[in-house]
């Protein structure tokens, strides 16, 4: 016994934090992700989220049914990838092309006008109704721990997707050309690259990973037009815990997150879940203000 807790049932807790971490890993990555190519916060990632959750919802709804969900999910995060390219070509290329002097605000105000609209254009085609695209998936026990079969679909699913954007980072053209634009946008222009291309590709791939969390939880915790909301607080809280603009940083920070709130369930108290990870923020932030991962100073 640990402070009166089993530690069986602790290790299965951990388990659990662990799995719900991978997600909000997933959610993060999309936002450092395209902070580190194109320098800048996408501040409606959120609302890319809840559009992945009602994209899986209307495929598994209407056409393939809960049994197909797994084939709807590569089909949401093609069409969000898709919506993401055009958005950004119509609204953040202007940034890079038009002269604005002050891209920082330019960008902070067009994504929260984006943000705005996608919520308010869900909420009108919609209503505020919550919907789910069910599951089929069977409970599991994991020792004494019930464990829905949902959530463990999700987390093996993220698994899955952080893996595939892993292996497209380090064995693709397209992969070592954003590594490079993280690393200096100036000498990836100077070898030819196209920039203007390679920023469309990221921002599309950064919301096509928010869009696969939300595709991904919809069954668990239900699909409505401000469902982005909780899952953009926890995204930026990963962040900063694990560093802006660092890959590895949103990985670490999304599970100890999840571990945190977990644990915070167990020795406190279920009902303060979502302040625990305040708690770490803080804690982190006066031990570390850049983050785990965070950089002291970034190179002109």
């Amino acid at each position: 016994m640990l402070l009166g807790v089993d530690l069986q049932l602790l290790s299965q807790y951990v388990i659990a934090g662990l799995m719900i971490g991978v997600l909000y890993a997933l959610m993060a990555l999309g936002v450092t992700f395209i902070y580190s190519v194109m320098k800048m916060i996408n501040w409606s990632m959120g609302q890319f989220y809840m559009l992945g959750s009602f994209i899986q919802y209307l495929l598994v709804v209407r056409w393939l049914g809960p049994d197909l969900w797994f084939v709807a999910l590569p089909i949401t995060a093609a069409c969000v990838f898709v919506i993401g390219a055009i958005l950004q070509l119509v609204l953040i290329r202007p940034m890079f092309t038009g002269g604005v002097e002050r891209r920082d605000e330019y960008a902070t105000v067009i994504t929260i006008a984006l943000l705005l609209l996608l919520q308010s254009l869900a909420t009108v085609l919609n209503g505020p109704d919550e919907h789910t695209p069910g599951s089929h998936l069977p409970n599991l026990t994991v020792g004494t721990l019930p464990v829905s079969g949902a959530t463990l679909a999700a987390s093996l699913g993220g698994i899955a997707a952080l893996i595939l954007f892993a292996v497209l980072l380090r064995r693709t053209w397209v992969g070592l050309a954003l590594r490079a634009a993280a690393q200096s946008r100036i000498a990836v222009q100077t070898a030819g690259v196209d920039l203007m291309r390679l920023d469309m590709i990221a921002f599309g791939i950064g919301v096509a990973l928010a869009a696969i969390a939300g595709a991904l939880l919809a069954p668990v915790y239900l699909v409505y037009p401000t469902n982005g909301a909780v899952t953009t607080t926890k995204g930026f809280e990963i962040i900063i815990i694990g560093g802006l603009g660092s890959i590895p940083g949103a990985l670490v920070g999304g599970l100890l997150l999840g571990l945190v709130e977990a644990l915070g369930s167990v020795f406190i108290a279920p009902a303060y879940q979502n302040a625990y990870g305040f708690v770490l923020l803080i804690a982190l932030l006066l031990i570390r203000p850049t983050g785990l991962f965070g950089e002291r100073l970034r190179a002109a």
